[in-house]
C-alpha cells in the first residue's frame, strides 16, 4: 500500500508542475533506472512511455503487455523514486467502463499520480465518439476521487495520428479541439493532441483551450523556446528517449565491430558507482 499523504501531495505537485510558467519537459522512461537516472538529474516528476515499455520487452506497442505485469514494472518506477510519476496507460486495458475504473483503482494503488489515456478504440480499431469516450474520462475521475488521489488526467486525442475520416488539417484541429473541450468538461486536466506539429496550429490549440497542452516531440515542431512563447505546458518525448538510448548503443557497436571505440567503453564517465548510486532507493 501507497503512503496516502504523500501520495496525494505529489499528484498536488505534478499538476501544479502544468502551471509553472516553464515548460515542463517529460523524457519519457521505461523502467526505474531510468526514472532513478532523471530524478538525479533534478526533473521534477516521471512520465513512462508505453512504447518505450513495450518494446524493451520485445512487444509491440497497443497494450500487448499484461496490464498485471505492467503495474508490477510502475510499482518498482514509483517505488525507486521520491517524485511524482505519471503512467501512459494506452486506452486503459479496459473495454468497459466499469472495468477502466478498476484498472485506475489498481493503477493508483502503485502510487503513480497522473495517467495519459487515449481516445483510440485498440478493439475496433477507430476513435471513440466522443460522448463514449467522456463516459470514459468520467470513469477514470471517479475512480480517482474514489481513492482519494486527485489524479492528473491528461487526455490524449489521435484525431492527427489515427483519425482516418478528418482528411485536411483544418479538419484535424477543429475534431481535436471539440473533442479536447468536451474531455476537459468530463473531468480531464490537460489535452494531448498527439502528433499536431505546426506552429499556428499548436498556438491557436493553446489559446483555445483554458487548460494545458501537451505537444509530442516529433520532427516538425517548434523549438523549445517557441514551444514556451506560445503557452504549450508540457512536452513528451514518447519512445524518443530509449531512441537517443539504442542510438548510442548501435553506434558503439558497429564501431566495436569493426575494432574501433574501445575507449567509448573504458573512459565512460557513467561509471559502476554511479549506476549503484542510482539504484540505492530501489533496493
Amino acid at each position: 500500500m501507497t503512503n496516502m499523504a504523500s501520495q496525494q501531495q505529489k499528484a498536488k505537485i505534478f499538476r501544479d508542475l502544468h502551471f509553472d510558467k516553464s515548460l515542463l519537459v517529460l523524457p519519457n522512461i521505461w523502467d526505474p533506472l531510468g526514472a532513478a537516472l532523471l530524478e538525479e538529474l533534478g526533473y521534477p516528476a516521471i512520465a513512462t512511455a508505453s512504447a518505450s515499455i513495450a518494446y524493451t520487452q520485445g512487444v509491440p506497442d497497443g497494450e500487448n503487455i499484461q496490464f498485471s505485469d505492467l503495474l508490477i514494472l510502475i510499482k518498482k518506477i514509483t517505488g525507486g523514486v521520491s517524485i511524482p510519476v505519471t503512467v501512459d496507460m494506452e486506452s486503459g486495458y479496459a473495454q468497459t467502463e466499469d472495468g477502466l475504473r478498476e484498472n485506475i483503482k489498481r493503477l493508483l494503488d502503485t502510487g503513480a499520480v497522473g495517467i495519459n489515456i487515449e481516445d483510440y478504440d485498440l478493439k475496433n480499431k477507430t476513435l471513440f465518439a466522443i460522448e463514449a469516450q467522456c463516459r470514459r474520462l468520467q470513469s477514470v475521475r471517479k475512480a480517482g476521487d474514489e481513492m482519494g488521489i486527485p489524479l492528473y488526467i491528461n487526455a490524449r486525442t489521435d484525431v492527427y495520428v489515427k483519425g482516418t475520416e478528418w482528411k485536411s488539417s483544418e479538419e484535424k484541429w477543429e475534431e481535436s479541439l471539440k473533442r479536447g473541450r468536451a474531455y476537459l468538461n468530463s473531468g480531464a486536466d490537460g489535452i494531448y493532441p498527439i502528433t499536431m506539429t505546426d506552429k499556428q496550429e499548436i498556438a491557436q490549440f493553446v489559446s483555445s483551450l483554458s487548460a494545458p497542452v501537451n505537444i509530442l516531440a516529433i520532427p516538425g515542431i517548434p523549438d523549445l523556446k517557441t514551444l514556451k512563447e506560445i503557452g504549450v505546458a508540457r512536452l513528451s518525448l514518447g519512445p524518443g528517449f530509449l531512441k537517443v538510448a539504442v542510438r548510442a548503443m548501435k553506434n558503439t557497436a558497429l564501431q566495436l565491430k569493426n575494432g574501433e571505440g574501445l575507449s567509448g567503453v573504458t573512459e565512460n564517465e557513467i561509471s559502476s558507482d554511479f549506476l549503484k548510486k542510482l539504484i540505492t532507493h530501489i533496493l
